[in-house]
């Protein structure tokens, strides 16, 4: 098995009485490590302290260059025998382009 294939993957769970400064702190120390964090939420709540933790942990990375972006998407999931939809977050940093001579030119040119 190859060293190199996949970036490891780390999985928070977040509830509506998580603190979303802690689950910041998680999340921007993860991504700094290099690590894709996968962050799962079921309920209204706990999405909503997610979606905070996603914001003020942007605030961490972004003062020390790192940009992140987050894709949300549906898990089905089992929780104490019955099935819920959980919110799933995946949460990497933003690798920019180099700039080419030619980057953008066209849609400068309106082509």
């Amino acid at each position: 098995m190859s060293t190199e294939s996949k970036p490891e993957i780390g999985c928070l769970k977040v509830s509506s009485k998580s603190s979303p400064a802690s689950v910041a702190g998680a999340i921007a120390g993860m991504v700094k490590d290099g690590v894709v964090v996968e962050i799962q939420a079921v309920g209204a709540g706990a999405v909503n302290q997610a979606v905070k933790a996603i914001a003020i942990s942007r605030g961490f990375l972004s003062p020390i260059g790192i940009e992140i972006v987050c894709v949300p998407s549906f898990a089905d999931i089992v929780i104490d025998g019955e099935y819920r939809t959980a919110i799933r977050f995946s949460v990497e940093p933003r690798y920019l382009r180099a700039a080419s001579p030619n980057f953008g030119s066209a849609a400068a040119s309106g082509q």
